[in-house]
Formats: C-alpha cells, structure tokens, sequence
C-alpha cells in the first residue's frame, strides 16, 4: 500500500462510487462510503457485493478475500464521518453543482491538512471545484472507468494549483496500490479520453440523426471495419446518455466548438429518461 494513504473516503454509492470502494477495500485500505440515504447505501453495497460474487464465480478471488474486503468497508450517509480520510473520492452524478457542495464540505470536515480531495469528474474543470475549498493546492482529478474493478486505466488531472507531492502521491497510490495504469493530462475540459471519444460518439449520433445509416450498421461498422470491441451507440449506451450530454455540455461551454455540441437527438432521449443500458433502453433496446 502506499504509505500514508490507508483511509479512503468515496462519495457516492452508484457505479463509480462502489468500483472506486471495492478496488481500494481489495487493495487492503479502510475505506468509508457516504451517500444520501439508506436506500442508497444499501443499494451501494449490493453492487459491490455483487461484484465481488462475480469475482468469486470466475475464480479471481477466494471466499475469505470476499469477506475481507466486505469487512473493510463501511457505509454511511453524514458526510462528517469522512473527517479522517487521507484521501477522498467524489463520486457523484457529473453535475457540476452538486460536485461543488461535495467539495464545500470537504474542505470544511477533512482534519487532516494533507489529506488529497479528489473528483471522478469525466469533464468538469478541476479548478472549479479545487477554488471551492480552502485548499486548492490539495485538490485533483482521479477519473476511473466503469467498471472500474476491470479497467486498468485512471487519468490524474492536477490544477494549475495542484502541489506536485500531492499529484505524486496520488499517482503512487493509484499506480502502485490498485495496480492501475495512470494518465496525466492537463486540467480542461473532457482531459484526454473523452476529448478524443465524445466527438466520435456525437458524430455517430448525428450519422444516425440525419439517416444516413442505422443503428447497427453504425456499430458494426466500427466494430468489424475498425476492430473496436463495442460501436459507439452501444457503448454510449453503457456509459449512459445523461453522462455523454453532460460532458459533450461541458467541452462546448470551454471551447465553443460545434462538433462538442450535443446533437438534438442526444438531448431528446435524455428528456425522455432513454438513457441506455441503466433504464433498459438507449439507441438500444435492453428489457428483454
């Protein structure tokens, strides 16, 4: 483990929030998990505990790692119980106002002046939510993958404020004890994965949008034309509709430009609650 960092706090119970726990409880840390209410803990750690049946089934872990890594976790929903963590995981839906409460409070209830504030933000700004602390230079992105106990990779995004010890010690901590791949990029908007991959899913939307091909012949076009392992409707639809339309909305407030701008089919589905894979319908149909 990396030393110094033995207490994770996650913020957040829903996919990003219960992977970033679990691979931390696995690597052997006290974690606490904060969330709204009951119902959402509780359906927290169902996730993680399904996740770790799944591992269990394929024989990635044993019975006892299971429990082990149960036992190193606890749920809670006051935000105050998260006031010794050295490090702290935001892991909340990607709005950029709740992000900035999260980061209010932490800046007010984490004792320990060293402690790291990270967010899992896929797009918004990590000065924004640093400067709504009292300890900006303590603040970065730590963006993993869903789902995050299989993806390897982790982009660490520093502010322009962010100390270079506290950028280190995070990327050791990433690196060394979950064992993932780490990424700088610099602090704007989308970093470098979803500045590359929200203009190729949007240009797909609006392939789709105009008529010009359906659905599966979009994907299997990338799928059996490029090798990719998903089409990026498919894989839009995992990731979620809302999620896309926030970050492709957040790369078009920095940059202005028109290929990051959410085509109006996006932003219908999304006010149709068609949000992928997670509601049972996207681009896709999933109920069956």
């Amino acid at each position: 483990m990396s030393e110094g960092i033995e207490r994770v706090g996650v913020v957040g119970a829903g996919l990003m929030g219960a992977g970033i726990a679990e691979v931390s409880a696995k690597a052997g840390c006290d974690v606490t998990v904060c969330d709204i209410n009951d119902v959402a803990v509780t359906a927290g750690r169902g996730r993680i505990e399904s996740s770790l049946d799944r591992a269990v089934r394929s024989g990635k872990l044993d019975d006892d790692a299971r429990t082990a890594t149960l036992d190193r976790i606890r749920f809670v929903t006051d935000i105050g119980e998260l006031s010794d963590r050295q490090l702290v995981v935001e892991a909340v839906r990607e709005f950029e106002d709740e992000k900035l409460e999260v980061f209010r409070n932490l800046g007010k209830i984490v004792v320990d002046d060293q402690a790291i504030l990270a967010s899992n933000t896929s797009s918004i700004p990590i000065m924004k939510l640093a400067m709504a602390t009292d300890r900006p230079e303590h603040v970065l992105g730590l963006h993993f993958f869903n789902p995050v106990p299989v993806m390897r990779l982790v982009e660490l995004i520093p502010s322009i404020v962010t100390g270079s010890d506290v950028a280190d010690r995070a990327e050791e901590f990433i690196a060394d004890s979950l064992a993932k791949r780490v990424i700088r990029s610099q602090d704007r908007a989308g970093f470098i994965v979803n500045a590359l991959f929200v203009p190729y899913v949007l240009a797909a939307i609006r392939m789709l949008e105009s008529g010009f091909a359906s659905a599966d012949d979009i994907d299997a076009g990338m799928v059996e034309g490029c090798s990719h392992p998903m089409g990026p409707l498919a894989l839009a639809d995992m990731i979620g509709l809302d999620t896309i339309e926030a970050v492709a909305d957040s790369m078009y407030s920095e940059f202005k430009e028109p290929l990051y701008a959410p085509p109006p089919l996006l932003s219908r589905m999304v006010e149709a609650g068609l949000l992928g894979r997670k509601c049972g319908r996207g681009f896709f149909n999933y109920a069956k």
